[in-house]
């Protein structure tokens, strides 16, 4: 029954991994793609922004 026991653990790691593998293609485009892709469109342009003002006029 060690083996029974030695098994167990990545048996439920695989399982747990193939999960979090289902839930990340099936969230992947759909009704979230636009909102997560105004989010990143936000946060680069804000670092852009922050950039250019660090840099100063003259650059």
């Amino acid at each position: 029954m060690d083996y029974v026991s030695a098994l167990v653990p990545p048996v439920v790691m695989a399982v747990f991994f193939v999960g979090v593998i289902r839930v990340i293609v099936k969230t992947q485009g759909g009704s979230n793609k636009a909102k997560e892709d105004a989010a990143v469109d936000a946060a680069l342009a804000r670092v852009d922004g922050a950039r250019q003002a660090s840099a100063g006029p003259d650059a």
